[in-house]
């Protein structure tokens, strides 16, 4: 048995209560259907603004009736405190998905960018410090290495942010090391790199790469490439971040 086996053991053996913001997103549902399949008592948020709701409706058919009765969902966004306060009520650890992506859309509009992901971001803290939740997961970026040039990125360097959305990201991060110094929460943030996978939306002005290219390679069509072709970037499976739940969020 491996450590990632050996977690999954321990978590069953003694489910938690668990919270994940923006869970009707592709990577939000998929941390569900995980936690759900591991036994665990799940509560949900999302608003719907980016989330579907088939994404949702797929996880309980993918884990059954049993499983989808441990599911407690809730219909709100996390720019209400309220909201947040009922939904990490009793809750042992936060995973918090929930944010306004994509780039082009900050630019466009920067305040609701900030709202979401700055004002909703101190919304989840402060209901996780006052329900006395152990750990918080969360979605930063690798936007905020910015325009820093050293490959590999190694976490402490960091360059100016090159984008609004770039911008609350860093924030974020910023208040939750100030959250974990003051209040003493447990915080967790994972700069991901380009995710994609199961129940993304390949539609849409804000669709990422993989999920237009599949679509396309469905219709037999040929995929779009800008620029010369000699560009590179790094992609992130969402199903490796769900594998990783327990390991990051589980302490024996």
């Amino acid at each position: 048995m491996n450590h990632y086996e050996e977690l999954c053991a321990a978590l069953k053996a003694k489910p938690q209560r668990w919270l994940v913001t923006g869970a009707a997103g592709f990577i939000g549902s998929a941390l569900v259907e995980t936690l759900l399949r591991l036994d665990q008592e799940v509560v949900g948020i999302d608003s719907f603004e980016t989330g579907r709701r088939e994404n949702l409706d797929d996880v309980r058919r993918a884990v059954g009736d049993e499983a989808a009765r441990r599911f407690t969902f809730i219909e709100a966004d996390i720019r209400s405190l309220d909201a947040c306060r009922r939904a990490a009520d009793g809750v042992d650890v936060c995973l918090h998905q929930a944010a306004l992506g994509s780039v082009p859309r900050s630019m466009d509009d920067p305040l609701s960018s900030h709202q979401a992901n700055v004002d909703g971001f101190i919304h989840v803290l402060l209901a996780a410090r006052e329900a006395r939740v152990r750990r918080v997961v969360y979605a930063s970026s690798s936007s905020v290495y910015g325009d820093h040039p050293a490959l590999p990125k190694v976490e402490d360097q960091v360059g100016q942010p090159l984008s609004p959305y770039a911008a609350t990201k860093r924030v974020d991060e910023i208040y939750a090391g100030v959250w974990q110094r003051s209040y003493g929460l447990e915080l967790i943030g994972l700069r991901y790199f380009n995710v994609f996978g199961r129940r993304q939306d390949p539609n849409g002005p804000y669709a990422a790469v993989i999920p237009r290219w599949i679509a396309r390679l469905a219709a037999g069509e040929r995929c779009v490439i800008f620029g010369d072709g000699a560009q590179s970037r790094d992609f992130c499976l969402a199903d490796r971040l769900r594998h990783r739940a327990p390991e990051l969020c589980f302490a024996f």
